[in-house]
């Protein structure tokens, strides 16, 4: 019966995150920085409301957008963190993690044959999609541009099919954020254009050297913001996330959404909403602990002479491999999985613009980074 199966999704495979990482998972003594899993627990306070929900028999259907008291209390934090408003009644919806919220933006606003521009490398959750349905993903090379996904690198591939540019700032696999002169620039040239932005903001609350900054800010009416709880909060599993938007278009986002999954985990959002209230400082320590390992490893793949660029937000290092390693970027993980132990993710995962490349996560106690990098610094010597 595989002849049947939608030819769109036989095309598309697997993340090469997930496929390496289930390759190389059951070598004994690994030392992984693969995954971008934060290492810190649910907070206790968050974690004891989840359970005050079941307790309390908080196990229904919730409004399909989620619960009022959550949507407002998402509307007050993106306003506290980072200036923007939202009617939580009409313009903010609690998906499924933030996964969810890119599928569901995604199904609402792409036709067959519309372009989505992405710069290139990118974390590879977004082309999927849209390939499904039948839209063209167009990545920008922005590795000679610091990583940067600035104006002047978008100009020249928008066309008449172009329908949506992606922003996933900080980036994933690179930690790159844009300023907020750089949104500005792109928001000014979009004002008079027919052209949606989705602005993945799921590592908001994980910046270093600068306040997060939304596109949001200066360009709202045609910005799909999308956050959440999985990285701030350290809420992976509890799958909620935030998806904010202009009425005209959350409606018709919340439609797609309600005949997807009808609405969010219901135990979940009672734990949001307290990660929300109460813990909403919580992230704080997190990333100070974050920066810490961020210089950390950043002096020591530095006197490796590694080339990387210093990441300003979430948690990864986007490395050069050496030209002296004559190997692709799949077969030099799987390499330094044989001979060290230690697990990245081949930079091929992030698109072709990652080729070349490697992905390494200090989302680990400082303990495991001595050991991988000093087994790394072994490797890269011979």
């Amino acid at each position: 019966m595989e002849h049947l199966i939608n030819q769109r999704v036989k095309n598309i495979e697997i993340s090469g995150i997930r496929k390496f990482f289930n390759m190389v998972s059951h070598v004994d003594d690994l030392i992984s920085f693969t995954i971008g899993q934060p290492d810190f627990p649910t907070p206790e306070h968050v974690k004891q409301a989840g359970k005050d929900a079941i307790e309390q028999n908080f196990t229904s259907y919730t409004h399909n957008a989620g619960t009022l008291e959550l949507r407002k209390a998402a509307c007050e934090f993106v306003e506290k963190k980072y200036g923007l408003q939202y009617d939580p009644d009409s313009e903010a919806i609690v998906t499924m993690g933030a996964s969810e919220a890119i599928d569901i933006t995604f199904r609402t606003i792409l036709a067959e044959d519309s372009e989505v521009i992405l710069p290139g490398p990118i974390y590879p959750g977004y082309e999927p999609i849209i390939r499904m349905m039948g839209a063209a993903p167009v990545h920008v090379d922005i590795r000679e541009n610091q990583f940067r996904f600035t104006l002047d690198m978008i100009k020249p591939f928008i066309t008449e099919k172009t329908r949506c540019i992606v922003l996933p700032y900080p980036s994933n696999p690179t930690g790159v954020s844009l300023s907020a002169d750089e949104l500005k620039e792109i928001a000014d040239y979009l004002s008079d254009k027919d052209i949606f932005v989705l602005a993945d903001e799921i590592y908001s609350e994980l910046t270093f050297d600068r306040e997060h900054q939304s596109i949001a800010s200066f360009l709202k009416e045609k910005t799909i913001v999308i956050n959440g709880l999985s990285k701030s909060h350290s809420m992976t599993g509890w799958r909620i996330g935030f998806l904010f938007a202009p009425e005209t278009i959350a409606k018709h986002i919340l439609k797609v959404h309600q005949y997807n999954v009808s609405c969010a985990n219901s135990i979940a959002q009672k734990a949001a909403y307290e990660a929300l209230t109460e813990g909403i400082d919580d992230a704080l320590l997190m990333k100070k602990e974050y920066e810490r390992r961020r210089d950390f490893v950043y002096e020591r793949l530095t006197a490796m002479g590694l080339k990387a660029v210093k990441p300003d937000g979430a948690f990864y290092f986007f490395i050069k491999i050496p030209s002296s390693i004559q190997l692709n970027s799949f077969d030099f993980a799987l390499d330094l999985v044989k001979k060290t132990k230690v697990a990245v993710v081949p930079g091929s995962a992030f698109s072709e613009y990652g080729e070349g490349y490697f992905r390494l996560s200090f989302a680990c106690s400082m303990e495991m980074l001595q050991i991988g990098l000093d087994r790394m610094e072994k490797y890269f010597k011979k």
